[in-house]
């Protein structure tokens, strides 16, 4: 299994030419289509924010984003350039074809009320976190008939998260820094869920959420 950066690709793309710019503020969630061809860009404003990410088949949402398909189909543990991002149903979502950051963590999961609880202390139950993000993100989305099942294994996206030699995870300081992004072209048109971490208790956002820009390119 690969555990080695896939190394630095910068874009060619212009902001000027995207058809969506936007941010998500800190500790928030970012829903938005991606259709086949079109190019995202999640660009880490401030340097060191973890973002959560899901991918679902807009054509058909319970073909989602699957971390063990995807680490499987590359033989890596570690995303970057040139990473396939795979389906539930095996099928590619999308591309990793810019990477500024050089690595991103897709084993690490999402912060949760109860994972809060048990890691830190009983008092942080309460506080904010990525699962509830997500929730967030599908209830408004009206479109589809979404539910607590549909949250599954996501991306940390600028997040580090090393392995040790006994195979367990460590949660370090991120690699980004301000102005690091990443793209991804969708390979069939997609559905992007973002929980911009708001994760207080560990180094995965140097304890201070902060927010990122999205930006969205139509095919050249």
């Amino acid at each position: 299994m690969n555990m080695t950066s896939p190394g630095i690709v910068e874009s060619r793309l212009d902001p000027r030419d995207a058809v969506v710019d936007q941010i998500c503020p800190a500790g928030e969630p970012w829903m938005h289509a991606v259709r086949k061809g079109q190019v995202l860009r999640i660009l880490d404003l401030v340097g060191n924010q973890a973002v959560d990410t899901l991918f679902y088949s807009a054509a058909d949402p319970e073909d989602r984003y699957s971390a063990v398909d995807t680490i499987q189909r590359q033989a890596a543990l570690y995303l970057g350039v040139g990473t396939q991002l795979i389906s539930t149903g095996g099928n590619v979502l999308l591309t990793i074809v810019a990477d500024t950051c050089g690595r991103h963590d897709t084993l690490g999961g999402a912060c949760a009320q109860e994972s809060n609880s048990v890691r830190y202390a009983l008092d942080k139950r309460y506080m904010h976190a990525c699962r509830d993000n997500f929730m967030s993100g599908l209830l408004h989305d009206h479109g589809h008939a979404w539910n607590k099942r549909d949250i599954t294994h996501n991306i940390n996206f600028f997040m580090n998260v090393p392995v040790t030699p006994q195979g367990g995870l460590t949660f370090a300081d991120g690699i980004s820094a301000p102005g690091k992004y990443v793209e991804l072209r969708a390979e069939m048109d997609v559905i992007c869920l973002i929980s911009n971490c708001p994760q207080l208790n560990n180094p995965c956002n140097a304890y201070n959420p902060t927010p990122v820009r999205l930006l969205i390119w139509n095919p050249e």
